[in-house]
C-alpha cells in the first residue's frame, strides 16, 4: 500500500511549528504575542501620520490549560486608524495576509505571520483566538468579534460578531487569553521589552501595567510621527538564484526586460545592455517570464550577477535622531550620561542600512563588574532572544572597550552600569530565522556597527577621563585639607609668627582648595535648624500631643549633632 502525500496550509504548517515564529516557550508566548499586537499598532499609527497612544496590560488570570503554566490576559489598545469589519478575520486569523508582504519598507512587520499565530496559540491553549473591538472614523459604532483560525483553510472565524459603543473615535483593542509564563526583566523581560520600544520611538505615549504593578504612564517627547519612506526594490544582487525565479513568479507574464526594469532597483536600459554583453542571450528580452527554462533564469542571473550596478539608494531608510534618541532616553530614568550616535546611511551587501548607537549610564542601574545591558533593535522593534548569536553583539564583542576605560572579559561584553542600545534599520533585514529574534550578520554589517559603536565609545571614553581627572583632583584637595592645616600650625610655632600671619596662611590655603570646610559645616547646621523649626511647626499643624513635641525636638537636635561629627573638619 502506497503512503499517500498529503498537502498542507500555511495556516496547518504554523500551528504545528509555531516555535519557529516565537512559541517556543511559555515565556516566549507571552513577549511574542505582546510585541506582534505593538508592532501593529505602531505601524499603523505611522502609516496614517497619527501620534500612537498605546494602552497595554499583561496580567495572569489563572492556571494554564499546560504542565507549568498560566493563563495570561494579553490587552493592547490605541488610537489607530483601526480596521475595517471585512478585514478583521484577515488580519488576525490568516497568515501570509499582510499588506507589508514582501514590500521593501522600513516596516516592524514584514511577513504577516505574528499576530495570526498569536491567534493560533491562544486558540491552541484556551480554544478561544483573538477578541478585538474596532472602529474607524466612518464607523457610527465600533465591531466587537471573535477571530479564530480555521486552520485546514488558512482563513479567519468571525464568531459573536456585534455592534458596541465604544469611547474612541477610532483605534483597535485586541485581547488575547492564553497559556504563558509572565517575566518582567532580564532578556526575555516584559518591561526590558517596554523600555526598548519607548526608546526607540519618542513619539510614542504609552500607559502600561504589568503582573501584580501599578499603572505606569510614560509621555511622549516628541510631537512629530516619523515619516516612513517609500518602499524600495531590491537590488539584484542580494538574490540566489532560486530566490530570483520566485521573485519573477509575482510578475505574470511579463517580459522579461520590464521585469528587470519594475522588479528591482538600479536596472536601467545601460544596464540591460551590459548583461547581454556578459552573456545574457538577447532573444530572451522579450519573452515572457512564464516561458523561461530553468537554463534560461540561470543565463540570466549569472550575466547580472557579473555586471557592475550602482547601488541602491539610501532614501528608503528612516532614522530616530540623535536629539530625539537623547529625549527618549531620558524617559528610562535618571541617567548621568549618555552618549548617541547616528551614522549616515550607506550600502551593506547592496541593502540600504542605517545604524544608531546610545549608550547611557544610569544611576542605580547595573553594577561596575555586571555586564552591559544591551538592547538590540531591528527597524524599531526590541530584539530580545538568541543575543549571542546576532551580529549587534558580534559588533559590540570585537571593539576593545577597555580602551575607551570600561573593563572587558576576553571576547565578551563590556561591564558597568550602562545600557547600550543598538539600532538597525533596513527595508531588507536579514534574519536568522521566521521569529525575527537576531540579525544574521554579513562582514560589513558588522563592521558599520561597530564604527557607530566606536564613534559612541570616543564621547563615553572623553566622560571618564574627565571622571577620572575630577576624582584624582579631589582626592588631592582632601589631601591638603586633611594636613594643611598642621602644617601651618607647625610653621607658626617654629617661626613665632603672630595670630594675623597665621589667619593669612590659613585664608591662603582656603583659597588653594577652593573651598571653606568650617564654612560648609556652618551653613548644613543652619540649614537643619531651619529644618528643625518646620519640623515643629508641622507636628503642631498635625496636632502631635505636647508630650511628644520634645520627642520631635530632640530627634532634630540628636540629628544636627550626628551631622556635627561626621562633618567636622580635619585639624
Amino acid at each position: 500500500m502506497s503512503n499517500k502525500i498529503t498537502k498542507s496550509s500555511t495556516a496547518e504548517y504554523f500551528a504545528k511549528n509555531l516555535q519557529q515564529v516565537g512559541f517556543s516557550s511559555p515565556l516566549k508566548a507571552v513577549l511574542t504575542t505582546l510585541k506582534e499586537a505593538v508592532d501593529n499598532s505602531l505601524d499603523a499609527c505611522e502609516q496614517f501620520e497619527i501620534l500612537p497612544d498605546l494602552e497595554i496590560q499583561v496580567t495572569k488570570v489563572g492556571t494554564g490549560s499546560t504542565k507549568n503554566t498560566d493563563l495570561i490576559k494579553i490587552i493592547v489598545e490605541d488610537n489607530g486608524p483601526g480596521i475595517d469589519a471585512d478585514d478583521l478575520a484577515k488580519v488576525f486569523g490568516e497568515y501570509l495576509a499582510s499588506s507589508k508582504f514582501g514590500k521593501g519598507q522600513c516596516s516592524r512587520g514584514q511577513q504577516g505571520i505574528g499576530i495570526s499565530a498569536a491567534t493560533t496559540w491562544a486558540q491552541m491553549t484556551n480554544a478561544k483566538g483573538a477578541q478585538v473591538i474596532s472602529k474607524t472614523k466612518s464607523m457610527k459604532k465600533a465591531i466587537s468579534a471573535q477571530v479564530d483560525v480555521d486552520i485546514k483553510t488558512n482563513t479567519g472565524i468571525l464568531k459573536n460578531k456585534e455592534m458596541v459603543e465604544w469611547k474612541k473615535p477610532h483605534g483597535v483593542r485586541v485581547e488575547f487569553i492564553l497559556d504563558g509564563r509572565i517575566q518582567l526583566n532580564g532578556d526575555g523581560g516584559l518591561l526590558t521589552y517596554i523600555e526598548g520600544t519607548i526608546l526607540l520611538n519618542p513619539h510614542i505615549a504609552m500607559k502600561y501595567k504589568l503582573a501584580d504593578g501599578d499603572w505606569v504612564k510614560v509621555e511622549r517627547v516628541s510631537q512629530v510621527s516619523p515619516e516612513i519612506p517609500e518602499a524600495t526594490l531590491p537590488h539584484p544582487h542580494t538574490f540566489k538564484l532560486g530566490e530570483f525565479i520566485t521573485h519573477s513568479h509575482l510578475y505574470g507574464k511579463i517580459t522579461l526586460s520590464k521585469f528587470l526594469k519594475t522588479g528591482f532597483s538600479r536596472i536601467s536600459d545601460q544596464a540591460i545592455t551590459d548583461f547581454t554583453k556578459k552573456g545574457m542571450p538577447k532573444n530572451l528580452l522579450e519573452k515572457a517570464v512564464t516561458s523561461l527554462s530553468d537554463d534560461d533564469f540561470k543565463k540570466v542571473f549569472q550575466a547580472i550577477q557579473n555586471t557592475d550596478l550602482m547601488a541602491p539608494s539610501t532614501k528608503s531608510v528612516l532614522t530616530v535622531g540623535e536629539e530625539s534618541l537623547s529625549k527618549s532616553i531620558n524617559r528610562l530614568g535618571q541617567v548621568d550620561f549618555f552618549s548617541v550616535v547616528t551614522r549616515k546611511p550607506t550600502i551593506c551587501d547592496f541593502k540600504p542600512v542605517v545604524i544608531e548607537v546610545a549608550l547611557a549610564r544610569f544611576i542605580n542601574r547595573g553594577e561596575e563588574a555586571s555586564p552591559v545591558q544591551l538592547l538590540r533593535f531591528a527597524n524599531r522593534v526590541p530584539l530580545q532572544f538568541d543575543k549571542s548569536g546576532c551580529a549587534v553583539t558580534w559588533a559590540i564583542e570585537s571593539v576593545n572597550w577597555k580602551s575607551y576605560g570600561l573593563g572587558q572579559p576576553k571576547d565578551s561584553l563590556p561591564q558597568g552600569p550602562y545600557v547600550f542600545a543598538v539600532s538597525v534599520v533596513s527595508p531588507f533585514i536579514k534574519f536568522k530565522n521566521a521569529s525575527k529574534e537576531t540579525i544574521d550578520g554579513s562582514e560589513e554589517l558588522v563592521e558599520e556597527i561597530r564604527r557607530a559603536l566606536m564613534q559612541a565609545g570616543q564621547k563615553l571614553s572623553k566622560h571618564i577621563r574627565h571622571e577620572t581627572k575630577e576624582a584624582d583632583l579631589e582626592r588631592k584637595l582632601a589631601h591638603i585639607e586633611q594636613f594643611g592645616p598642621i602644617l601651618v600650625e607647625k610653621l607658626v610655632n617654629i617661626v613665632g609668627a603672630s595670630e594675623s600671619r597665621k589667619k593669612k596662611a590659613e585664608e591662603g590655603l582656603k583659597k588653594i582648595l577652593g573651598r571653606d570646610s568650617a564654612s560648609a559645616v556652618n551653613e548644613l547646621e543652619e540649614a537643619q535648624s531651619k529644618l528643625a523649626i518646620h519640623k515643629m511647626k508641622e507636628a503642631k499643624r498635625s496636632g502631635v500631643p505636647e508630650d511628644e513635641m520634645d520627642l520631635v525636638i530632640e530627634e532634630n537636635k540628636a540629628s544636627s549633632k550626628s551631622s556635627k561629627q561626621t562633618k567636622k573638619p580635619k585639624k
